[in-house]
């Protein structure tokens, strides 16, 4: 959104958000109440913060909420804020993996909206069921692959829609982090514990917290569908149960061929999610560290550097942008563009019509898609690699 489009955008009465999981300490849910505040759309007022009813009051009362719609738990909430005028109309999920599908159900059947963090549940049958409530429910599903708001992402997404590269060839993805180098679970990090947890992260350890955001990133920016993969997956750290990293070859519906390498365990890597794509006519470069440029490089000529707001950049970057040249978006900017259009599919809805065609958003079929994705590198790493469809 621009800076103008966001005045008009702003007319539009504030969502009634709740949240479910995301209370005191939690980094998730905080990153999801400051893009729920950023673009002025939603007005958090209830919740069920933390899975005991003290902790859960204790995080209420920090984030300033009525102590009568702080909730002890996601049932009670959906209950009680389905039958209240002024009861919330979405709510986030926030929570570890194999809590989604049952908080989720309780508010789709209400006909409560649902943002819910990745990946979209820890099974693929939970993802199945969550799709059929979904369908079932007439609310809609927004799914929190963040990565799908930066402008550049819209841009690459924008000029390979256009054939600016031609016919895509290969794709190239990684994410790579190394706060998992050493078993930090075993000193109760909590972020660690649950993640290395078959029991509520699911059968991904790094292919299910990451993996799942390089493989929705490379379909969303060149539509294109991956249908089988080769998958060789280890668990690097002595003890740990999921893997800490994976090396993911990928054959897509059209042809095309692509590699996804995401690790936990590469020391001197942050947050280094890439993308690259190549096509008869030209190449794309992006990385997440450095939001703000993309490079683009016509066959037989220089690289061309597109900026946030600079030349080159189109309309799909524009929209999503805020401010001006030269001020860095980052990524608590593009995971509010998540909310935002989420914000527009929401007030369309209310009014029988569907969101404008601009509007994105990962969807309930994205997320079946990623679980579906961890599950088919887990049962090819089990067959030494053997190609598995997806």
């Amino acid at each position: 959104m621009t800076i103008e489009g966001k005045a008009e955008d702003a007319r539009e009465p504030r969502i009634r958000l709740g949240m479910v999981g995301g209370g005191a300490g939690a980094f998730i849910g905080a990153v999801h109440r400051m893009a729920a505040r950023l673009d002025d759309r939603f007005d958090l007022v209830a919740g069920a913060l933390s899975s005991t009813p003290e902790k859960a009051l204790a995080s209420g009362r920090e984030l300033g909420l009525d102590s009568a719609r702080t909730y002890g738990s996601y049932k009670d909430m959906a209950a009680r804020e389905a039958r209240l005028k002024d009861g919330i109309e979405a709510v986030s999920i926030v929570t570890p993996n194999h809590v989604h599908y049952d908080a989720a159900k309780e508010f789709l059947k209400r006909g409560i909206h649902v943002i819910c963090d990745k990946p979209l549940t820890s099974n693929l049958a939970d993802a199945k069921k969550m799709k059929k409530a979904a369908d079932e429910s007439g609310a809609l599903f927004i799914l929190a692959h963040n990565y799908t708001g930066y402008p550049m992402v819209r841009q690459a997404r924008e000029m390979i829609a256009n054939g600016e590269l031609g016919k895509i060839r290969v794709v190239q993805v990684e994410y790579a982090q190394d706060w998992l180098t050493e078993a930090v679970e075993q000193t109760g990090a909590k972020g660690a514990v649950w993640r290395t947890d078959p029991a509520r992260s699911g059968a991904g350890g790094s292919t299910g917290d990451i993996g799942t955001h390089a493989y929705n990133l490379a379909s969303f920016v060149t539509g294109l569908t991956p249908e089988s993969l080769a998958a060789d997956l280890d668990s690097f750290v002595p003890g740990r149960r999921l893997d800490d990293n994976a090396h993911v070859m990928l054959r897509f519906d059209s042809g095309a061929k692509g590699m996804l390498w995401c690790s936990q365990v590469a020391p001197g890597n942050e947050n280094g999610l890439k993308l690259r794509v190549y096509g008869e006519k030209g190449g794309l470069e992006w990385g997440q560290e450095n939001p703000n440029q993309l490079l683009f490089t016509p066959f037989g000529e220089p690289k061309r550097l597109i900026t946030r707001n600079g030349a080159g950049a189109g309309a799909a970057a524009g929209r999503v942008s805020r401010i001006p040249s030269g001020h860095p978006e980052g990524y608590l900017e593009a995971f509010a563009t998540i909310y935002s259009e989420a914000a527009q599919a929401i007030a369309a809805h209310k009014k029988g019509a569907a969101a404008d065609k601009a509007v994105i958003y990962p969807t309930i079929d994205d997320g079946v898609k990623g679980v579906a994705f961890v599950e088919a590198c887990v049962a090819s790493s089990k067959r030494n690699g053997a190609w598995i469809k997806i």
